[in-house]
């Protein structure tokens, strides 16, 4: 218990004296997570709609490896990124090891499998009238699209909470396609891990305080707006 309050301690001490280490983690933590996430649902809620309501051969398969892919081990998406952007990778011309944007694909390939199968399975849920119903007021095929995306709007907010607390507490494939290094590619569950190498579990709990308030504060805000949603949604039904 002493070391969990001495923890508590540094996590205040850290934070209202500015510490370099915490600014650097943390703003490198919002950097890549908040990144990832917008790219998962730029890319993931039309495959969701796609997926949804074409019909074609194969879907059922890509259905399947979007569901596994929702419990896809981190460290093993570490892997394949790593050996992709390795010096002798495929996509090693790039340059991108060891940085930023190397931690951002590692966290939306984690990511993209939830914003995909939730949506999925948002639109599925819904009525399926909703659909000719909006053809039949002259709606075009986006319009149509987007009237979709509204309704399942709800759901698709629970995807970008699962995605954002799967990837801003994931530590196994940013730290292997990273590196952890100071000043470039530093973000708060790799500085834990770097602190816990050292011995220091004082500032390392105190970092674990920082990373768990960040957390809970984005889910829990998103979860309000959500929630607001869904009581205007049961007042008009």
């Amino acid at each position: 218990m002493e070391l969990l309050f001495e923890g508590i301690k540094q996590a205040l001490i850290l934070i209202f004296t500015g510490d370099p280490l915490v600014i650097e983690a943390t703003l490198r933590s919002f950097e890549t997570s908040g990144s990832a996430v917008l790219i998962s649902l730029l890319l993931g809620l039309p495959l969701g709609l796609l997926l949804a309501l074409a019909r074609f051969p194969g879907r059922n398969l890509i259905i399947s490896i979007v569901n596994a892919g929702m419990g896809l081990p981190p460290v093993v998406v570490g892997l394949f990124v790593a050996i992709l952007l390795w010096r002798s990778g495929v996509l090693g011309f790039l340059g991108l090891m060891y940085t930023v944007p190397a931690m951002i694909i590692a966290q939306v390939i984690i990511a993209m499998p939830l914003v995909v199968g939730l949506t999925v399975s948002a639109v599925q849920q819904l009525n399926p009238k909703l659909k000719l119903q909006a053809l039949a007021l002259g709606a075009s095929k986006v319009q149509m699209l987007i009237t979709l995306v509204k309704e399942a709007r709800l759901t698709a907010l629970a995807a970008v909470i699962a995605g954002f607390g799967a990837i801003i507490s994931e530590v196994g494939a940013v730290i292997m396609v990273g590196g952890n290094i100071s000043g470039q590619t530093r973000v708060l569950t790799t500085a834990i891990v770097e602190l816990v190498g050292k011995g220091d579990f004082s500032r390392a709990l105190a970092l674990s305080f920082i990373l768990l308030a960040i957390t809970f504060a984005a889910t829990y805000a998103l979860t309000l707006y959500q929630q607001k949603e869904a009581g205007v949604w049961r007042r008009i039904s």
